[in-house]
Order: C-alpha cells, then structure tokens, then sequence
C-alpha cells in the first residue's frame, strides 16, 4: 500500500492535518480537479429544513405552554434527524479517482481500475461503480449532468478501464448517461449562443 505520512499544511490561520499516499492509491487524497458545484445549495437545504422543522416543532410546544427540556431535546433530534437524511453526498474527482463524500465517510474508487457499472433505478435513480480493489462509490446520476467536469474525469477513467479489458459490465448505463450529457451540452450551447 505504501507508508502513510502525516503532513501538516496551513490554510487560512488553522492547521489541517493530511495523509500522503502513493499518486493514484484509493486512499491517498489526490488533487483535487473537479467537484460538484450544486452540493452547497443542496446542503444548506438539508440544514435550513431540519432547522425549520425542529423550531417549528418548538415553537409549538412554546405556544401550549408545555415546553421543557426533554421535550425541546426531542424536537432538536428530530430537527438533526432530519439533516441527517436529507444530508447529500458530496462527488469529487480527480485524475483517475471518483469519490463520493457522505455525512459519516468518504468512498473511493479508481476510474481507470473499473471493472462494473451499474444504474439502478427505484425512487432515486443511483450509479453505482466498482473498481479492481473491491472498492464501491453510489451516487445520483444528476451529478453528472449537472457538473461536466466530473463526468469527464469519469470518462476518461472509463475509457482507460474498457481499454485494458477491465470494464466489462456497464456500457448501456455509460452510453445512455453520455448520450444524454451530451445532449443537454449542446442544448445549453445552443441557447447561450441564441440559436435555439
């Protein structure tokens, strides 16, 4: 695997620590070249919801008059609760890695090590990519057709993958994905330039 470091590196006033690894390890962080630009709306979302509903739910038991401090504790779980389910992952990319952020954990996989893709359709449509090392990343297909970056990383990883012989299940969900990317690139390059 290759001998983790701690590095210490200074970013406005504060000390973040982080782990080096090997340049392309699943584990190893990697520059980071594109990320999902939606994903702060999205989580402020999450936050003003769980907050809205535990005030809400607080400011009720404030007006009967039955307030106190187990039953404000509940509203406020109920409030975090809420944040917690509604709390998007945040999908990452770089030179031949795809990571997908969630509220507790980070999961990695190597695009060009891909060996399955799937989509799998239910009440939220998930892509669902596995790699050489047994590693696994969900994530909302919107993802990419809202941030082009990410999808080209992911291409390209794609490619490198089909080329060695790795990537043998998943082509209809990546043609029907870049099909459909493509598609609303034109159309958005359309309509900036007038023409549509």
């Amino acid at each position: 695997m290759g001998r983790r470091q701690t590095l210490r590196a200074r970013h406005g006033g504060y000390v973040r620590r982080t782990h080096a690894g090997k340049p392309g390890e699943p584990g190893a962080p990697g520059r980071v070249l594109a990320l999902d630009l939606g994903w702060r709306r999205e989580a402020r979302s999450a936050w003003l919801c769980g907050l809205g509903l535990g005030g809400a739910l607080l400011l009720a038991d404030v007006a009967r008059g039955s307030v106190n401090w187990p039953r404000g504790g509940c509203w406020a779980a109920i409030g975090v609760t809420l944040v917690a389910v509604l709390w998007p992952a945040r999908v990452t990319a770089g030179e031949n890695w795809l990571a997908v952020r969630g509220l507790l954990r980070e999961r990695r996989v190597r695009t060009d090590l891909l060996t399955r893709v799937r989509r799998s359709d239910g009440m939220s449509p998930r892509l669902v990519l596995r790699d050489v090392g047994g590693n696994r990343v969900e994530f909302d297909p919107k993802v990419l057709t809202a941030n082009p970056l990410i999808w080209h990383h992911l291409d390209t990883g794609v490619r490198r993958a089909r080329e060695t012989g790795l990537l043998r299940e998943g082509a209809m969900p990546l043609g029907a994905l870049a099909d459909r990317i493509d598609g609303e690139g034109a159309r958005r390059l359309l309509r900036s330039a007038g023409l549509e």
